[in-house]
This record gives structure tokens, C-alpha cells and sequence, in this order.
């Protein structure tokens, strides 16, 4: 399945979260078209697994193939597959690289990354699901620091994870520890995404 290319803002009223981080989309508390607000219906079990399911791959914007392919390897994993699964998203390179502010989006860090203006200890990445380790360093490359759209990305940054430190001097973060669940996404039930493909 492609990526998602159409209105955000639509798909973010329809699964009733904030993809973009701001909450500006949801200024209209209901679902998007003509009968949004009066729209009542019952959701069955297996809606509300597959409504988890898409908040999760829409919010990190993966397709159906690479997200599946991410749940098995969580699921071999010791521990709770789902924490494992919310765990290894959050340890994407572009969704690092989001966290530590140098894009304002995952879709525009997942741009930087692959056009090669990230690194990780000094090495030039540029695959986007690359998976980072504790301790790593990500980077920018010198003749990337200047970019316009990563400045003005850095300073509307709100906060950085306790997970990471950042270096302001060196442009800099490094991943400290894997994060805990308390401190990943809230409006995210991954328990009714272990039963969607565990059907």
C-alpha cells in the first residue's frame, strides 16, 4: 500500500487525532464531510482495532507492508509486543531526527534524512527507517546546517524528549535510552493493534 498523500487535516478529524503534533486540525471535534457532526454509528470490535491500527501508521506515515513487517520483529522480541512495536517506531532515524527538532513533521525529517543530510556518529544516513541505538549520535552534515527550513524548524521547537539530549553548540542529539511507555503517545491503545493481527 503507498504512502498517504491526500488532506491531513481530514484524515487526522477522521481518526480523531493530531498527525501534525499541533491539534490545529481539530478544531471541528467531529469526523470530516457533510454529515461529520451528526454522524453516530456504533464501531464493532474489529473498527476500533483497525482505528488504532491506522492512528499508529498514519502518525509515523509508514505504509501497510513496512508496518506489518515492523510488528513481527516486535513480536519476536521478549517483553509486550506492543510496547516492543511502539518502541522500535520510535527508534526510526526520521522520527528521531523529527524529536530532536531539526523538521517541523516526520514527512519533512523523513526528506532530510533521505536527501542526506543526516548522520549518525559521524556517518552519512540517508534510509530513513534506519534503526538507531542507544548511545548513537545523530547529526547534521556541514553544508546542511544552514538550510533555512532547519533553522526556522529549531527554533519553533517546543521540547526535547528526556530520552535524548540535544547540543545546541554542535547541532547535535544523542539517543540516551529507549523511552518508556508513559512518555510515547497516550491516544494510542497498541493493545488493540497486537489483537487486530493476532486475529
Amino acid at each position: 500500500m503507498a504512502r498517504y498523500t491526500g488532506p491531513k487535516f481530514k484524515l487526522s478529524r477522521r481518526l480523531g487525532i493530531s498527525l501534525s503534533g499541533t491539534g490545529k486540525e481539530l478544531k471541528r471535534p467531529f469526523p470530516p464531510g457533510q454529515h461529520g457532526p451528526t454522524q453516530r454509528r456504533k464501531i464493532s470490535n474489529y473498527g476500533m482495532q483497525l482505528q488504532e491500527k491506522q492512528k499508529l501508521r498514519h502518525m509515523y506515515g509508514l505504509g501497510e507492508k513496512q508496518f506489518r513487517t515492523l510488528f513481527n520483529k516486535a513480536q519476536k522480541m521478549s517483553g509486550i509486543a506492543g510496547e516492543n512495536f511502539m518502541f522500535l517506531l520510535e527508534t526510526r532515524l526520521d522520527n528521531l531526527v523529527y524529536r530532536l527538532g531539526f523538521s517541523n513533521s516526520r514527512a519533512g525529517a523523513r526528506q532530510l534524512v533521505s536527501h542526506g543530510h543526516v548522520t549518525v556518529n559521524g556517518k552519512k544516513v540517508d534510509i530513513a527507517s534506519y534503526s538507531v541505538s542507544p548511545g548513537d549520535v545523530i547529526g547534521l552534515r556541514e553544508r546542511s546546517r544552514g538550510l533555512a527550513t532547519i533553522k526556522e524548524a529549531l527554533e519553533n521547537r517546543s521540547h526535547v524528549p528526556a530520552y535524548l539530549e540535544f547540543n545546541d553548540t554542535a547541532l547535535e542529539g544523542k539517543f540516551i535510552r529507549l523511552p518508556e511507555r508513559s512518555e510515547l503517545a497516550q491516544d494510542v491503545d497498541e493493545k488493540q493493534i497486537v489483537e487486530f493481527y493476532n486475529r
